[in-house]
């Protein structure tokens, strides 16, 4: 695959997932789903919509085990945010994820993961409480999240490889499965499940045959971009300077990031 095709599939797995955080808020709202039921319904309905696209294949550990890490990363990110804040959890579960991730891989650390960590930490700068519960969570989804991202690199088939990480994922969080209450929330879960997560890991997984994984995980770091955008212009939420300043040093991040690749 030809890297400019790989960066925009995972431009397009980014985009995707910003929808996700605006559809949880959602679920919240129209379903009186709790934040662990929303991630369980979220990796469920996205095996459902993989199913008929995947053909047999042998499962190798390494797939299943990257579904583990998908339950973590989910796990870790909702316990955090009620002990830390969502500003802080998210920082540190999408910031230290690039770090880990090019540490673990081998590879070098450069200058615009760095910037990318101080756009998002200006994006979602708010008040928060320490908690080192709270901070080992965020950290937890980090890592669960760099190990899926890890596993599956060159991955040679992305479908199959999606399918079983989100049904490995969805069997973990099933003991926090609850119904919706509402038509409009199976609406939502079917949306949830096809493009912020079966869609958008598809691709990701797809970009990540051909691209760093470093590179990836910073290019990835445009979903709380959209996540923003799509608060601003559905949910009329407001941007301080700061946030706008943070937006902007992310975004030029992602550019130098996917020149340097």
């Amino acid at each position: 695959m030809h890297h400019r095709r790989a960066l925009v599939l995972v431009v397009l797995a980014a985009l995707a997932w910003g929808t996700g955080g605006p559809t949880g808020a959602l679920l919240s709202t129209y379903a009186g789903l709790s934040p662990l039921a929303t991630s369980f319904w979220r990796l469920a309905a996205a095996a459902v919509w993989l199913l008929p696209a995947v053909r047999r294949r042998p499962v190798q550990p390494r797939t299943a085990l990257s579904g583990v890490g998908l339950a973590i990363c989910q796990l870790g990110y909702f316990t955090a945010i009620p002990r830390v804040g969502v500003g802080i959890a998210t920082v540190i579960a999408l910031g230290a994820a690039p770090v880990i991730i090019t540490i673990a891989a081998r590879e070098r650390l450069t200058t615009a993961t760095f910037m990318a960590i101080a756009g998002l930490i200006l994006l979602t700068a708010t008040t928060g409480t320490a908690s080192f519960t709270g901070i080992a969570a965020a950290l937890a989804s980090a890592a669960g999240y760099s190990l899926t991202t890890l596993l599956n690199r060159k991955s040679q088939d992305p479908l199959t490889t999606a399918l079983v990480g989100f049904t490995t994922g969805a069997l973990l969080l099933a003991p926090f499965a609850e119904l919706p209450t509402t038509w409009t929330g199976w609406l939502l879960i079917a949306y949830f499940g096809l493009v912020p997560t079966a869609l958008a890991y598809t691709l990701f997984y797809a970009g990540l045959r051909t691209l760093k994984a470093s590179t990836a995980a910073v290019i990835a770091l445009l979903e709380p971009v959209v996540a923003t955008a799509i608060g601003i212009a559905a949910f009329h939420e407001h941007l301080t300077p700061l946030a706008i300043t943070g937006a902007a040093v992310l975004l030029l991040a992602v550019i130098a990031q996917a020149r340097h690749n």
